[in-house]
């Protein structure tokens, strides 16, 4: 289940997303790289309607907003003339655009038949004409023909879920979505249906749930998959439709909803008014995650991770909403409010039947868990027999207050300011080394990493850019001096992306530090600016309604070298064995990406400080520990078994094989819940010390003791750092 903070939305699926069958195809939403720009509609509307709130039809379907029309053309003319592709809307889009929506709702087959596809694919090249006047009925009537047939399923799989099942009968069950076919009638329909419900229980079986237990907790999973569909609201259903649309374009544009660009801006600020609870949406109930330390809920000390919540009320006397079966989007909602206000939670604690009334005064939220952290470490001995001291900064993004430095603030949050007083700290306790470890940092703001690589770098070009018009314009670091100019290692993962790809690749050209990790970083080498469409459309107007925004890439941004990051990524000097190399999850991966491509190198000089000949070096030493390290043998084993696991298409469904191939794909699976709980839930130690990292500060010490060897260290260590000057909100 995809976590949903009260506090942040940093992942999850979008509305109405059906979970893919069996271990599914892991999917993951990069961190936009955002320009401080944005651009106006050539003719905004000449006044903002007055907000109202859509209303249900008698079959229970939303009804579209009062400004759904003019979202949709604003959507339409904001990627025609400002995405990078320059592309129009037309027929080809369209057909991206249909496969796409319906994908969306229905990825595994499972509730449309092919009769129904059929018929919406008369409309399939109309959507482009129609997206011109703004006319978003196609995404209603598909909606509306969804929950007819949620409703005829709810049955067949309640039926299926009590009916015995023969466990050694030699079938299997598609796992891979791109190999799945439309059921061309009912009765084939139902058998597809089996066999889901068959995979369910073996599921469960491998998680030792008991029969009864695991029939129970899919009884409650469909019944509440169904109630949530039909809560589906306008707005959750017109950014389902409209992003399908982007995504046509290049896989990080994407049109937000109000709410999720209220989550989008929390997740950059990492601040909002709330009592500080993580939480999730498991089989029909909202479940506590975990809390925000320090946070509202956390200081009233009563609720506790995986207590349930089951009712809503404000104030002190305010109604309860139920809130089982709610959709986790409403139930947030209901949680969040102004500092100083009361909330009551009607919550079932954990390992109880009773439920009880906790009310709670919500308080400022601040995200300490999401902040750049630091620790220093021990690891090594040095030539005198003392032991080498290594400042390790965890950053899990390039966040910033948007909104404070527009508005002048002097404090806004800022991962750079964050990042240079944790340096600051570790020059005064005298490190031998700094390690920045950007594993699982999916990027952030462009700004950000252009003054956080100017941390370690005295002046140059950071970054290169060009824009639709193939104009190419190098963004340098223009404050003189540097926070930290001794040894400098990067540690990067497959998931490290955006702006963790521009610092990465800038220190690599420089020679400024080593970098260490998976074979290569995400390849995510896109710039997306986020336009405000209340804003865009209503200039003129003070009280412009919120009508989300529209991520949008404009720009492809390339290192100093010439090369772009894009599909290829940051390669490390020194590669690490790891399941998240192997993992389907890089940019090469995604949808219409955009192609890989080079422009002329920047004038810049490199420091040379990492040579061809260290290198070498260090590979050769950090090859023979990993070959003599059993916990790297048997991670080598996991690794062979996934990679022969994720070419299958197919699932076995007799008992003893399934647990074979479950055993065969437990190890990736694992990686990715360990990297969500680390990223989503916030459970982000600053140093876990496994043997993975033990072998990255081996490669630390390596590095160190070359550089000592060639007189670097000593140079280093004469070489007093200078603070640089305080950081101007954007340059």
């Amino acid at each position: 289940m995809s976590g949903h903070p009260d506090v942040d939305c940093r992942s999850g699926r979008r509305p109405g997303l059906v979970a893919p069958l069996g271990r599914p195809r892991l999917a993951w939403a990069v961190a936009v790289l955002l320009t401080p720009a944005a651009w106006a509609v050539d003719d905004p509307v000449t006044a903002p309607p007055a907000p109202a709130a859509p209303s249900a039809s008698a079959a229970g379907l939303p009804q579209p907003g009062p400004n759904d029309r003019h979202i949709a053309v604003a959507v339409r003319r904001h990627l025609e003339r400002e995405h990078f592709l320059r592309r129009p809307i037309d027929d080809g889009v369209a057909r991206l655009w249909f496969d796409a929506f319906i994908e969306a709702l229905d990825p595994m087959k499972v509730y449309f038949l092919e009769s129904d596809f059929q018929e919406f694919g008369r409309d399939r090249d109309s959507l482009d004409d129609l997206v011109k006047k703004g006319d978003v009925s196609f995404a209603y009537t598909v909606l509306g023909r969804f929950l007819k047939r949620v409703d005829e399923r709810l049955p067949v799989i309640e039926k299926l879920i009590d009916a015995p099942h023969d466990f050694t009968r030699q079938e299997t069950i598609v796992v891979d979505r791109d190999q799945t076919k439309w059921a061309a009638s009912e009765a084939d329909l139902e058998d597809v249906w089996r066999k889901r419900i068959k995979y369910d229980l073996l599921v469960q079986k491998m998680e030792e749930t008991p029969e009864q237990e695991a029939k129970d907790k899919l009884h409650r999973r469909y019944r509440s998959f169904a109630k949530r569909m039909h809560q589906m609201t306008a707005d959750e259903l017109l950014e389902t439709y409209l992003s399908s649309l982007t995504s046509s374009f290049d896989p990080h544009t994407s049109f937000m909803s109000p709410g999720t660009l209220e989550n989008f801006e929390i997740g950059m600020r990492l601040q909002l008014d709330g009592i500080g609870a993580q939480l999730k949406s498991e089989d029909g109930y909202t479940t506590i995650v975990e809390l925000t330390p320090g946070g509202a809920a956390d200081r009233d000390g009563r609720l506790k991770s995986k207590d349930r919540v089951v009712g809503v009320g404000q104030g002190n006397s305010g109604e309860i909403v139920d809130t089982v079966d709610m959709n986790l989007n409403e139930v947030v909602k209901l949680i969040r409010g102004k500092r100083g206000t009361v909330v009551r939670l009607k919550v079932v604690p954990v390992g109880e039947t009773a439920p009880k009334v906790y009310d709670i005064s919500r308080d400022k939220i601040e995200l300490k868990d999401a902040e750049a952290r630091g620790e220093v470490i021990e690891h090594g001995k040095k030539a005198d027999g003392s032991t080498y001291r290594v400042g390790v900064i965890s950053l899990p993004s390039f966040y910033m207050d948007m909104a404070g430095a527009q508005q002048g603030q002097a404090d806004f949050k800022s991962s750079t300011r964050d990042t240079e007083k944790l340096l600051d700290d570790f020059r005064q306790k005298g490190v031998d080394c700094v390690v920045l470890d950007l594993r699982n940092n999916g990027g952030g703001s462009l700004p950000e990493a252009i003054k956080l690589t100017g941390l370690f770098i005295d002046r140059g070009p950071v970054v290169q850019i060009k824009d639709a018009d193939q104009q190419v314009r190098p963004y340098d670091d223009v404050d003189p001096g540097v926070a930290w100019d001794g040894p400098l290692v990067v540690l990067a993962n497959k998931f490290s992306a955006s702006a963790s790809e521009i610092l990465a690749g800038a220190i690599q050209d420089y020679g400024r530090g080593l970098i260490v990790g998976d074979d290569a970083t995400h390849g995510k080498g896109t710039v997306q600016s986020l336009l405000d469409l209340g804003r865009q459309l209503f200039r003129r107007f003070d009280n412009a309604p919120s009508l989300g925004a529209i991520k949008i890439t404009m720009q492809q941004f390339y290192r100093p070298s010439g090369a772009s990051t894009q599909l290829e990524g940051v390669k490390s000097d020194v590669t690490l064995p790891s399941i998240t190399t192997h993992l389907p999850v890089g940019e090469s991966d995604l949808d219409h990406a955009i192609p890989f491509d080079r422009v002329p190198a920047a004038r810049f000089e490199p420091e040379s400080r990492v040579t061809k000949q260290v290198i070498d070096r260090l590979r050769t030493r950090s090859a023979e520990r990993v070959a003599a390290d059993e916990k790297f043998r048997d991670l080598a084993g996991d690794i062979a078994r996934y990679r022969k696991r994720k070419d299958e298409k197919t699932l076995s469904l007799v008992a003893s094989e399934f647990e074979r191939q479950w055993n065969e794909g437990k190890a990736a699976e694992q990686e990715e819940e360990d990297r969500q709980e680390k990223t989503e839930f916030s459970k982000r130690p600053v140093v876990e010390r496994d043997y993975y990292f033990d072998e990255a500060m081996n490669v630390v010490v390596d590095y160190l003791e070359s550089l000592a060897g060639a007189g670097g260290l000593a140079e280093a260590a004469q070489a007093m750092p200078q603070p640089k000057p305080v950081l101007s909100p954007l340059r």
